[in-house]
């Protein structure tokens, strides 16, 4: 049996809306490890997401427990969960500087503006950017983009990753680098993961089990 201290578990997690079973799931994902949840738009499958990470519509009806670190964390508020997040939008401060946009991000226990201005710039040479620090994220292509929402993610310090098809707005070759990016990153920070996707390319490069959510049976 996996060990539930250690990664995510889902166990008995049930979401429904208006009576109607959306999402039934009860999984492991080990450190490093993902779960990609495939299925229709509407299926259920950002609502997993939803519910995971503390900020599930009160409209749903939910159960079930979310334990991160042998403690369940399903009743806990979102910041408190400590969920790392990348959507479909890198969703960087438009008023802040790269850098500014990462020191943000880091926790403040860490004390002082050298020490978490070092931090930032070494999340960025981490992701392939650095000298970056100073520019306007409206500068930056796609990619880079995306890449600075993966370092900011990290550097918050997460205990798991939550995927809401982050690389679905990029072409295909950039698609392919920053999967491979977030996916070596994670299994390197031995985060568990839980992606959400329409393209088998995405799960298989996420390389652990896939479920389908919301399908009918024949």
């Amino acid at each position: 049996m996996p060990d539930e201290t250690a990664g995510l578990r889902l166990d008995a997690v049930r979401i429904r809306l208006d009576g109607r079973e959306l999402v039934a799931v009860d999984r492991h994902i080990g450190p490093g490890e993902t779960l990609t949840v495939m299925g229709p738009s509407g299926s259920g499958k950002s609502t997993l997401l939803a519910y995971v990470g503390g900020f599930l519509d009160p409209v749903f009806s939910s159960e079930g427990r979310v334990v991160c670190g042998g403690r369940d964390i399903a009743h806990l508020p979102a910041g408190d969960r400590h969920a790392g997040i990348l959507f479909q939008d890198p969703l960087l401060f438009p008023h802040m500087s790269v850098g500014g946009n990462l020191v943000f991000a880091i926790p403040q226990s860490v004390k002082g503006k050298a020490v978490r201005r070092a931090r930032a710039e070494e999340a960025l040479d981490d992701v392939g950017l650095s000298g970056f620090f100073d520019r306007d994220p409206d500068t930056l292509s796609g990619g880079q983009k995306a890449r600075i929402a993966l370092a900011r993610t990290l550097l918050a310090a997460p205990n798991f990753l939550l995927l809401d098809e982050p690389f679905s707005k990029l072409d295909m070759q950039l698609r392919g680098q920053i999967r491979d990016l977030v996916f070596d990153k994670a299994k390197r920070s031995r985060l568990p993961v839980i992606l959400v996707t329409h393209d088998a390319a995405d799960a298989e490069a996420a390389g652990g089990e896939v479920i389908e959510i919301g399908r009918d049976p024949a």
